[in-house]
């Protein structure tokens, strides 16, 4: 384990150990299984997080899922059982882990601007370049990862506020415009979007970069301010607030100086999820989004939050693959659950705030490192 992962340990555990497992069906991850394993043996392995856990250490697991076809939920978890190994991930602070939830907003928008669409989604622009080592600027710190290139010299890329008023306009970035830079906004914090065209057609745009400036939760923002109780903080009653408050939406969405550019997502099964990071499509309910600096796409983990009670009937027990990231994603037991697309996913999403047990499957063989 690297030293960027020494703020926590893995601690070993058993199947018979972990409250909830016999009651879980994961029967519906082996498909998403499949598509990381094309993903990784024919287009590119995922990139390793400071775990140490690598695309070649989950390979066995995932070519042993090619061909296994669950004949019941207990199918389903004797093969996790025979193929891994349960490892709780412990916080040396003692802290519990914590998960929140994303899903895919369905959005009115139009091809063209006017007096009603007037907030577009942005693609990458050609200005807009990836930061390491080799080019980083020295006043701009790890957490930057995406920059500006501009006259030969790497920069800051323009912030919120800068390309809402209007960095970007007459490149020929728009991909569509929305009606609301609320919906705007929250599409950013999600990631993906559908996009309802005026003429009927279903679009789907998905995350391409970001400005690379650093994410601050607006939410935060109005705790601090005394505008909404910690209690009562959710994407629901943050929307409410700025329907109220109109003076105030764009400073206090501005307070994010993160931005998001998206790419269009062919849709060739509406059912299906959008295409998160992990590029297979996101399974509702089974994915979630992690840190991607400490952990690697396709592992997976047993989220168990007692309380956590309105997306099953009782605590919130499953087995989920890490397949997406996030910006507010950061830490060793940090995640995000994927709730599915439109707003009955919506209204499940917004208000989860959870505290959580992460336990991580580990495939046998990569296993024996963590002895």
């Amino acid at each position: 384990m690297s030293d960027q992962a020494s703020d926590f340990v893995l601690q070993a555990v058993s199947f018979d150990s972990l409250e909830g497992w016999k009651d879980d069906d994961p029967s519906g991850l082996f498909e998403v299984m499949r598509s990381c394993r094309r993903q990784i043996t024919d287009v590119k392995p995922y990139r390793t997080g400071s775990l140490g856990l690598s695309s070649e250490d989950l390979l066995p697991l995932l070519l042993a899922a090619e061909d296994f076809i669950p004949s019941s939920p207990e199918s389903a978890r004797t093969f996790f059982e025979r193929h891994c190994r349960p490892f709780l991930i412990r916080r040396k602070d003692g802290n519990s882990g914590f998960v929140t939830a994303f899903y895919e907003p369905e959005i009115d928008v139009s091809e063209q601007p006017d007096e009603i669409f007037r907030f577009p989604f942005y693609r990458r622009p050609d200005d807009l370049v990836d930061i390491d080592d080799a080019n980083r600027p020295a006043e701009l710190d790890q957490a930057y990862v995406f920059g500006r290139l501009h006259e030969g010299r790497v920069s800051a890329y323009p912030d919120r506020r800068a390309i809402d008023e209007g960095f970007l306009e007459g490149r020929g970035l728009e991909i569509a415009w929305a009606k609301s830079k609320v919906d705007v906004f929250f599409v950013h914090v999600q990631g993906a979007a559908r996009l309802r065209y005026r003429d009927g057609r279903i679009g789907r745009i998905t995350y391409s970069a970001k400005a690379g400036h650093p994410f601050s939760a607006i939410g935060k923002l109005l705790i601090e301010r005394g505008e909404i109780d910690r209690a009562e903080i959710s994407m629901q009653s943050i929307r409410a607030w700025l329907a109220r408050n109109p003076e105030q939406v764009d400073e206090v969405l501005r307070h994010n100086r993160s931005y998001i550019f998206f790419r269009e997502a062919p849709v060739a099964d509406p059912e299906a999820g959008p295409v998160a990071a992990a590029k297979v499509p996101l399974l509702a309910g089974r994915s979630l989004a992690v840190d991607r600096m400490i952990h690697t796409f396709g592992f997976p983990f047993f989220i168990r939050a007692e309380s956590l009670t309105h997306l099953d009937q009782g605590p919130f027990r499953r087995l989920m693959l890490a397949l997406d990231t996030g910006s507010a994603i950061v830490g060793p037991a940090r995640g995000d659950i994927f709730t599915g697309s439109g707003d009955m996913a919506g209204e499940n999403a917004g208000t989860v705030r959870n505290d959580a047990d992460f336990v991580i499957l580990v495939p046998n063989a990569a296993a024996e490192r963590f002895d």
